[in-house]
């Protein structure tokens, strides 16, 4: 596997790196949206009995008289809270493909270098620089397309997220509105 990861020349340090951050990423924000998903899908009077973090700032926010379009702010608010590092997602599902194609080009023109200053070429010669380009071209999508597809998984789960929050607060709103 080291073999692999050193034949691929020097792009694969940032797809390595991509791939650690992707993961880390990955695995926080999908602990983090189970446990929100969990403490806010419940029936409201176990929901309010709980108070879980994400929805306290909504509760002071009715219990404070605030109205529908305050309200709106505040979860809108907490949504974009519990989205961030979301964008680290897309942007690595974008540019590991791009550092991997990258280490294409630079493979192939070490190849055709060899071709360059050689009067005859046999393909031991130009094995190297194919070799790279195949390297980083495998590294940037099998880091890219699983990066991708829980980017796509989180932000559906995000959507959720703030279905149910929107769900409880107007519920909340307007029981306080109705007097109950």
């Amino acid at each position: 596997m080291f073999e692999f990861f050193v034949k691929g020349g020097f792009l694969m340090y940032p797809i390595a790196l991509c791939s650690v951050i992707g993961l880390t990423v990955l695995i926080n924000k999908f602990i983090q949206y189970r446990k929100i998903l969990k403490s806010i899908e419940m029936p409201l009077e176990q929901a309010l009995k709980a108070r879980p973090a994400i929805i306290i700032p909504i509760l002071e926010g009715i219990k404070n008289g605030c109205d529908e379009k305050e309200l709106s702010v505040i979860g809108t608010r907490q949504v974009r809270e519990i989205e961030k590092g979301l964008s680290w997602l897309g942007l690595i599902a974008t540019i590991a493909p791009l550092m991997g194609l990258t280490g294409t080009v630079t493979g192939m023109m070490k190849a055709f270098m060899v071709i360059a200053v050689s009067t005859s070429v046999n393909p031991s010669m130009l094995a190297g620089g194919i070799w790279e380009a195949l390297i980083t071209t495998a590294a940037g999508l099998l880091i890219a397309i699983p990066v991708h597809i829980g980017h796509h998984y989180l932000e559906k789960q995000a959507d959720e997220i703030a279905f149910v929050m929107k769900e409880i607060t107007m519920s909340l709103y307007m029981r306080c509105k109705d007097g109950v």
